[in-house]
């Protein structure tokens, strides 16, 4: 039996108007791909190469120029109510913390606005999410200040999962942490996903985190893909210039930057 297909992505294009008479910029162009129930792609690539615009074009933050998002979850429940199927935990989860609001409290608001629950049943849920994520109901009394950036990067992804999504974008989720705790944040992710069958869009530059965390990748370079497959199969045996490229820009053991004359 094969497995349920939550996103489709096709003919991807985004362009963006020119400042002061220049040339349009065209950021996304002819992307294309799929993803699975439960299944874990990496959109990687430098800054400027698509990545972001192509995620919040599905995450519906951004309008397409041409191409289609397809969500089927989305098409199957039109009109009755039920957040998007996608959902976004960012890089700075601060940003996205009422700082005046405790945790828990934020929690029960969505949990009430967005799943229509009775405040006991969102407290209990609410607290259920965030032992969810590693943390407990003193988590729950808190303000975003009072916690780590650990911490509220867990907060932010508990959040996400209150809407029951199908997708969850990450976007550079863990580039903002120190090693230790990424590595912490990305073990709760793997356990979420195979624990809840969420599917994860990845966007990334950390090749390594990309190995750890994804099935499959996609190279892109100035919008457009330039090699995609499984990530093993990437990152050990590129056959893109550019993707060659990414891996020798990569730190190695006994690394040293070159001096400039």
């Amino acid at each position: 039996m094969s497995a349920e297909t939550v996103l489709t992505v096709d003919g991807l294009r985004k362009e963006f108007p020119a400042r002061a008479g220049g040339k349009t910029v065209v950021a996304v162009d002819g992307v294309e791909f799929t993803l699975e129930r439960g299944g874990s792609l990496a959109l990687v690539g430098e800054s400027g190469s698509g990545k972001t615009t192509t995620a919040r074009i599905v995450a519906g933050l951004e309008r397409a120029t041409a191409g289609t998002v397809t969500l089927p979850s989305a098409a199957r429940t039109r009109g009755r109510r039920r957040p998007r199927p996608v959902q976004m935990v960012y890089q700075d989860p601060f940003s996205s913390l009422d700082p005046s609001q405790r945790i828990g409290a934020g929690l029960v608001e969505l949990l009430r606005s967005c799943r229509g629950m009775n405040r006991a049943s969102a407290h209990e849920r609410a607290l259920t999410l965030l032992a969810d994520v590693g943390l407990d109901e003193q988590h729950s009394e808190r303000l975003p200040r009072d916690l780590s950036g650990g911490q509220r990067q867990r907060v932010a992804i508990a959040r996400a999962l209150a809407l029951e999504p199908e997708v969850l974008i990450l976007d550079e989720a863990v580039a903002a942490l120190d090693v230790s705790v990424q590595a912490q944040v990305l073990n709760l992710l793997a356990d979420i996903r195979e624990r809840t069958s969420v599917a994860f869009l990845f966007v990334s530059h950390d090749l390594a985190v990309v190995r750890q965390i994804t099935d499959a990748c996609l190279v892109l370079h100035h919008g457009r893909v330039v090699e995609q497959g499984r990530t093993a199969d990437v990152l050990d045996n590129p056959q893109a210039p550019y993707t060659r490229q990414l891996l020798d820009a990569v730190p190695r053991p006994g690394w040293k930057p070159r001096r400039r004359a």
